[in-house]
């Protein structure tokens, strides 16, 4: 199978530069990426339907062959449309076709077809549009590939190469998975699989392909990502000789939780006693108090003679720890400086400076933290926040900063189970479930856009008692939308329905400078409405804000209009969170109620992966994880079943040495080609 990797597209016929440009936009370079280029639905032409028994409005199949003479004609633009009607030997069906100079010649009068595409329904009949065809005699697969395609390549295009490449594989192909393992575990063998996914033989012949393959992803992403860690647990580690962590609970102003505590006390134990440096992951719902145990771990370790590094995934994120960091450390040896892409060359300079020479014992910072400028004299902790947002190639080169040093993570975005299995699987996690004594119950309310003026009143109630107020505003898909969309509708707010208050404008296109201030005066009530873009997702903590009005909430997904609404509650005051949409999708609907009905941030996320998938929890690109071709993150059996043949094979060879895993190593390699994997 490996050769086929290294064998050109260009080698399959019909496929020269151009399309090879084009199949390399899709990912496909080689005849081997093409094998692994799924089809990511099916048509079923195995059961057509009589004309008589068409809905409208459904995609169908129906047999039949032409029963009138095709009419030509030239339309507008100098566009070509052809007529045509054909009967089942019941009833007639019109047919449509839009610039095919050759439709005349393709369909033969005395020949049956099965006519494939969408039927529409009206007083006149049925009609389809452009269907596909091909002569019934002709038919030898039930189910059509449908693939994802990008502009100039047709389906028909992909099937032809799909179809050539699946006859140059061997009869015999090695198989990533042995058989011990496949037989143990029911699996398909690799060969059949690959048909059957391209050209079903059956519908369980397809359900057996997907299954076999979504496993061995799966399998394969659980065995990288735990080779990538292991580079970084085989030495000791920076471990810590004394516990400063009561001291450090002596400059907290408030008491910590219990969880807090026994989250404190894991860390520090990590970085105590441990033969491995700390690989341990802090999950806790917004508000739950992650940060004050990110400080104990930095304390500790800064107290040991050693440096701390905390990333963030955005700025304004990086500038709230910063602020907290520096505010609790005040009048303590511990010195803390900011890196991050906005602060001017001088200023990164010396923060950098300082780094090398150990002045700064704790930096905060973005991406900027991982350059090669930057250099640390003793790192012995790195923290990732909004763990789901890096890539896993971001996690280590910040673990390189040091020698073996400590990785602490955490997520403000609870993880389902199901995927916590795949990304953490060999994680030690504290889960901080209290929430800290004062913070508010929220209220949640759904309404519809014929309310949004009763809502303006009810701000503007609560503003008037001298609360603060967010209106998130919705986005739309332009370079500079974020500026126009809070920009625009601040203004109109401003001049209209709240011309009688400071209302702000906070996006994420502002310099860091013109954020702080407007975050500053927004604190401290110069500025009582912020209209804002999703940048105030994570990182702004204001007390006196008690309302969250969120503008097409059916744009977000759950987890983050829970991180939105977690922006309110802070403080003593009763607070509500106001969801506006229009949306009549049963499922978005349905979505939206969940908020409503729960603000407990685990559940939120069990159910939007249940309805939603694991979009929102990674992304289109899946933030850093290697692209998977076929894996359904929410399939409890497959992720099960991956996690379980995971076990088995490093039990056997826990390096996959063993000649008998040389095809995982193989497939390991092509899955984290992007991810800076080092494996041999």
């Amino acid at each position: 199978m490996p050769s086929l990797f290294e064998i050109s597209i260009r080698s399959l016929k019909g496929v020269g530069d151009t399309r090879a440009q084009l199949f390399h936009k899709l990912g496909v370079d080689s005849v081997g990426a093409l094998l692994y280029y799924f089809p990511k639905s099916y048509e079923d032409w195995s059961k057509p339907l009589y004309i008589a028994d068409i809905k409208g409005g459904e995609v169908c199949c129906v047999k039949g062959r032409l029963s009138a003479t095709m009419r030509e004609s030239r339309l507008s633009g100098n566009r070509y449309m052809v007529r045509a009607e054909v009967s089942d030997g019941y009833d007639a069906m019109r047919l449509v076709f839009f610039n095919n100079k050759y439709i005349t010649r393709m369909l033969k009068y005395d020949t049956d077809y099965l006519f494939y595409g969408k039927a529409t329904k009206d007083f006149s009949g049925v009609q389809m549009i452009s269907p596909e065809f091909i002569p019934a005699e002709c038919m030898k697969d039930s189910f059509h590939p449908v693939y994802a395609l990008t502009a100039g390549l047709t389906n028909k295009v992909i099937q032809n190469a799909v179809k050539q490449a699946i006859e140059m594989l061997p009869e015999r192909i090695s198989d990533p998975l042995p058989a011990h393992i496949r037989e143990k575990y029911k699996l398909m063998g690799l060969r059949d699989a690959i048909v059957n996914i391209h050209i079903p033989q059956s519908p369980q012949a397809l359900n057996n392909a997907r299954y076999r393959l979504m496993v061995e992803e799966l399998l394969v992403l659980t065995l990288g990502i735990r080779a990538l860690k292991q580079q970084n647990t085989e030495a000791r580690g920076t471990n810590i000789t004394k516990d400063f962590t009561e001291e450090f609970i002596s400059l907290l102003p408030f008491k910590p939780t219990g969880a807090q505590r026994r989250a404190m006390e894991d860390c520090t134990r990590d970085m105590l006693t441990s033969k491995m440096p700390m690989n341990r992951l802090v999950q806790g719902d917004v508000g739950s108090g992650k940060t004050a145990i990110a400080a104990c771990a930095c304390y500790n370790m800064v107290k040991n003679g050693r440096q701390a590094a905390f990333m963030a995934p955005t700025e304004i994120l990086a500038e709230q720890h910063y602020a907290t960091l520096s505010k609790l450390f005040e009048g303590t040896d511990v010195k803390v400086g900011l890196l991050t892409g906005s602060l001017t060359a001088s200023k990164k300079k010396q923060v950098r400076d300082s780094l090398s020479t150990g002045e700064i014992d704790i930096v905060v910072g973005t991406h900027a933290l991982i350059t090669e400028k930057t250099v640390f004299k003793a790192l012995g902790l790195a923290i990732t926040d909004e763990q789901h947002r890096f890539g896993v190639a971001q996690r280590s080169k910040l673990l390189s900063k040091g020698e073996a040093p400590h990785l602490l993570v955490m997520s403000a975005t609870p993880i389902p189970r199901t995927l916590a299995l795949i990304i953490y699987g060999d994680l030690d996690i504290s889960v901080v479930d209290e929430i800290p004594p004062g913070r508010q119950t929220i209220d949640t309310l759904l309404i519809g856009s014929d309310k949004r003026q009763r809502a303006y009143g009810f701000i503007k109630k609560e503003l008037q008692k001298g609360n603060r107020a967010y209106i998130v505003c919705p986005l739309v898909e332009e370079d500079d939308s974020e500026l126009s969309a809070a920009e625009e509708y601040g203004a109109e707010l401003m001049l209209e329905e709240f011309s009688d208050f400071a209302v702000g404008i906070i996006h994420g296109k502002m310099k860091y400078q013109e954020k702080e201030k407007t975050m500053l005066k927004f604190a401290q009530g110069e500025i009582q409405l912020l209209v804002a873009t999703t940048v105030i997702e994570v990182g702004v903590d204001v007390p006196s804000a008690t309302i969250m009005m969120i503008e097409n909430a059916e744009r977000f997904g759950l987890s983050q209009l829970h991180q939105l609404r977690g922006r309110v509650g802070r403080g003593q005051n009763k607070s509500y969170c106001i969801l506006v949409s229009d949306s009549s999708s049963e499922n978005t609907v349905k979505r939206l109620s969940v908020m409503t009905s729960t603000t407990d941030g685990f559940k939120i996320a069990d159910e939007d992966l249940r309805l939603r998938g694991p979009g929102d929890f990674f992304g289109e690109r899946q933030h850093g994880l290697p692209k998977l071709a076929i894996s359904d993150f929410s399939d409890m059996e497959t992720l099960t079943a991956s996690q379980a043949i995971a076990e088995d094979v490093l039990s056997e060879s826990p390096d996959l040495s063993s000649d008998v895993y040389k095809g995982l190593r193989a497939a390991i390699r092509r899955l984290f080609k992007d991810s800076q994997n080092k494996m041999n």
